[in-house]
């Protein structure tokens, strides 16, 4: 949140000899300068004001959904199913259901699906069948024995490999998983419980990132929250709470998008990142990953900021605590961010930036170009302006 201080008048000039006096105009001076009925109007303008700012207007839900659909690109099929989910997701979380942060959302599904609720991946078959080869390597199994295998039947009366040839979408993809890892030996010799298929729904939200934060959805759970996930309502609603579902200081919403490929507080920590290089003279890499969650073992950011330890009268073991919180917001109020930050800011001489775009390159077999986190971030920007530009 970014406070600004407010710009005072002048004090009229004093003359010579005597102290500067401010003006008095406040509300005290105005009633004792007016009649009484005067006053008695100003008084209850005053309150007016005062009780409209305390209780603003709550919009209605047939309101908002409206303002959504306006909003909606023109070629978009079931505008008012699209508008309801988004509705509910935003009132289940507390979310303002303002232009900004509805065209945020729009923006990211749009990029990630273009709007579609079960959209179709491009090859996704071959994607599917290399990386069934790549588990049976992985396992020594002979890619022959695992084809053949394939050619039984599955569950829905098809062959695996007929389901597999044909596959259009993850959430087709994730469903032949999930048959395929019932089939024993095989299936679990391959993939254990383990589903390769690790987001789907129209804003792409990881399944684990769902499983997560599953505490107060708004629907019931049909099936799973995997399931649920590939349902534009569930999609919707998670991939809702994963941009919009933490608090930031950022100046700009395309901080929020880089977060939204990268992981919560992303663009936070490059910055925090790209501080500690100027003070400490290293290259780390700016990727918004501040400490090996799960592990004892310390990454490149923790080793940098330890190498600087005498400087910022910081023990290993408290800055260990410190990079710790890097996934929270106060993470800022830790003695290690400021005291990066202030000796960075010397450095500089001026402030450094506490926001930047993670530099991550993306990798997916259904990536076929070099593409980086902060292009996805710039794309994602350029279609909120557009949406906004439809906002009437």
């Amino acid at each position: 949140m970014l406070f600004h201080r407010a710009i005072l008048s002048p004090p009229f000039p004093a003359r010579a000899g005597e102290p500067a006096i401010a003006p008095d105009n406040g509300p005290a001076a105005l009633l004792r300068r007016c009649r009484p009925w005067a006053a008695l109007a100003l008084l209850l303008a005053l309150a007016g004001c005062g009780s409209q700012q305390r209780q603003p207007a709550r919009q209605q839900p047939a309101d908002v959904q409206a303002h959504i659909i306006t909003l909606l690109p023109a070629n978009t099929a079931d505008r008012a199913g699209w508008a309801k989910d988004i509705y509910t997701a935003f009132a289940a979380r507390g979310i303002d259901p303002n232009s900004e942060n509805i065209c945020s959302v729009l923006a990211v599904a749009q990029q990630e699906s273009g709007l579609q609720a079960d959209a179709p991946v491009p090859g996704l078959g071959k994607i599917a069948w290399d990386e069934i080869d790549r588990r049976a390597a992985q396992a020594h199994i002979p890619a022959i024995v695992v084809h053949a295998a394939l050619h039984i039947n599955s569950p829905n009366g098809k062959s695996y490999s007929q389901r597999l040839d044909e596959v259009r979408s993850e959430k087709e993809l994730s469903a032949i998983f999930e048959d395929f890892i019932g089939m024993a030996p095989m299936g679990q010799k391959l993939f254990g419980s383990l589903n390769p298929v690790h987001t789907g729904g129209p804003m792409q939200v990881s399944i684990a990132f769902a499983a997560e934060h599953a505490d107060g959805y708004p629907y019931p759970i049909e099936g799973s929250i995997r399931h649920e996930v590939f349902t534009r309502r569930g999609g919707m609603y998670f991939g809702i709470v994963h941009l919009l579902g933490y608090p930031t200081h950022y100046p700009r919403q395309i901080f929020r998008f880089a977060d939204f490929n990268a992981g919560w507080y992303a663009s936070r920590n490059a910055a925090f990142q790209n501080a500690v290089n100027l003070v400490w003279g290293g290259k780390l890499a700016l990727d918004g990953d501040l400490v090996n969650y799960g592990s004892d073992t310390a990454g490149a950011t923790e080793l940098a900021v330890r190498a600087m330890g005498k400087r910022l009268d910081m023990s290993d073991a408290a800055i260990r605590r410190a990079l710790e919180k890097g996934e929270r917001l106060d993470f800022e109020e830790t003695d290690l961010y400021q005291r990066v930050f202030a000796l960075a800011d010397k450095t500089h001489g001026r402030p450094m930036a506490r926001a930047l775009l993670p530099g991550i390159t993306l990798e997916s077999p259904k990536i076929t170009r070099k593409l980086t986190t902060a292009w996805f971030a710039k794309r994602v920007d350029d279609r909120r302006l557009a949406c906004l530009a439809r906002d009437k």
